[in-house]
């Protein structure tokens, strides 16, 4: 171990022997904490090829289980999201996708910090079910071609070792790590093409448009040496998406969106997802034409009939999607009033998504207890008229404690300006 940490750090490639050697002393703790301190270390400043990522990618891919959707007919997509602020897409996207023909074996994660996880949303419908083993998940997608559940335990355990370092090393953002943990949990989930949505701004990893690009491009390069399609599209997270943020609120507004009443930037990017979905599941030959198919799903109803169905097989409470005010409420409602007037120029998605965590709607550490009523929901986003004394935002809570600290935040997340701008179109770039 000591002569391949030297190796890395003076710059040389390794082989697949090497990498094969690194993953398996890592998984069964047989190399200590301090080397693979070390190697990571060295890779941040040395970084690593297009061959090597791709290895470390299979080598990590297969440090657990694997899933085999082969017993599924058709060609399954996944979609990954690198982490936003009101990022409730998976969930009108899965059905959406769905209800055109696509089968969607979507396994996701939960929310730390800032960022929302899909499986939290989830969870504040009664009774729904996100832990299955993988026959249970095959077996639903057959039924109805559709299933959102939680991630195998024993899936890339390699990552979660290797992220658990990255984190305490200060090398969490070297590209090669993000590029190689991200897409060796999307492959060992048994996809056969991955739409990968990468966001870029205030309230996500990546800040700048030309980071995210390259870590597509990373991303896109794995998938090829691994004969998966791979199609990259880089989405603009300056502030949150639509207007709900915190769990039970989201689910209200997924309902909103599938139901045809969806907030313009959040369905341009499902609708946009999507048809990237189906010309990669070969259910359309056109883009244009794939998102034509997506808005007469909504508009007839198919996509938000298979959102009840996923629910349903799922062991949610039907009667929470059919009369949403059956979600979670909280018992205290507190509107944030603007202090001047003009147009909104800024709406920080990150402070957002902070203040939503202080008022109990996500994790400020891995123990905490998620409140799946608790959140924000936002009356005026960039571009937006205010006049002083309109309401900016309501806070809902049932814990009192943070309610000053997170209107503070709320407040500092507005700017205005004297002349009405436009927010950055929601799809920034697209790499195919």
């Amino acid at each position: 171990m000591v002569n391949l940490i030297k190796k890395k750090r003076d710059g040389h490639s390794l082989s697949r022997e090497e990498l094969t050697e690194i993953v398996e002393g890592l998984v069964s703790g047989k190399t200590p904490d301090y080397q693979i301190a070390a190697f990571l270390m060295a890779v941040y400043f040395k970084g690593m090829d297009a061959k090597e990522t791709a290895v470390l990618t299979e080598l990590m891919m297969h440090s657990g289980d694997v899933i085999d959707l082969s017993a599924i007919d058709g060609i399954k997509v996944d979609k990954h999201s690198t982490g936003g602020v009101g990022d409730k897409t998976s969930l009108i996207l899965a059905p959406l996708v769905a209800a055109a023909g696509v089968p969607v074996a979507k396994m996701s994660g939960r929310g730390l910090g800032h960022t929302g996880g899909t499986l939290d949303k989830l969870e504040s419908i009664e009774g729904l079910k996100v832990e299955m083993s993988s026959a249970e998940f095959i077996k639903q997608i057959q039924n109805t071609n559709i299933a959102i559940c939680g991630q195998n335990a024993n899936l890339v355990p390699a990552d979660k070792k290797l992220y658990a370092m990255r984190d305490v090393t200060a090398t969490v953002s070297e590209f090669s790590l993000i590029s190689a943990s991200i897409m060796s949990k999307k492959l060992a989930c048994g996809a056969d093409a991955i739409v990968l949505d990468i966001k870029v701004g205030d309230g996500a990893y990546m800040k700048t448009v030309d980071d995210a690009m390259r870590l597509g491009k990373m991303m896109r390069e794995i998938g090829a040496n691994l004969n998966r399609k791979v199609i990259c599209v880089i989405t603009s997270m300056d502030q949150p998406l639509g207007y709900a943020v915190g769990n039970g609120l989201e689910i209200q507004e997924v309902i909103q969106c599938l139901q045809g009443n969806g907030p313009e930037d959040l369905m341009e990017l499902c609708y946009n997802l999507g048809a990237h979905m189906l010309v990669l599941g070969e259910k359309s030959t056109d883009f244009d034409e794939a998102k034509d198919k997506l808005k007469e799903l909504i508009n007839n109803g198919s996509a938000f009939s298979k959102f009840k169905e996923m629910i349903s097989a799922q062991g949610g409470n039907i009667e929470q999607i059919e009369n949403p005010s059956l979600l979670p409420q909280a018992s205290k409602c507190i509107e944030v009033i603007a202090e001047e007037s003009g147009y909104v120029a800024d709406l920080k998605a990150f402070d957002i998504g902070m203040a939503s965590m202080k008022l109990g709607a996500g994790r400020e550490t891995k123990a905490s207890v998620i409140d799946m009523a608790a959140g924000i929901y936002l009356y005026k986003k960039i571009g937006d008229s205010v006049s002083k004394g309109d309401v900016l935002a309501k806070m809902y809570t049932n814990d009192e404690s943070n309610i000053e600290l997170s209107k503070s935040k709320i407040i500092n997340a507005y700017s205005f300006t004297k002349d009405k701008i436009e927010p950055n179109s929601i799809i920034r770039k697209t790499i195919i």
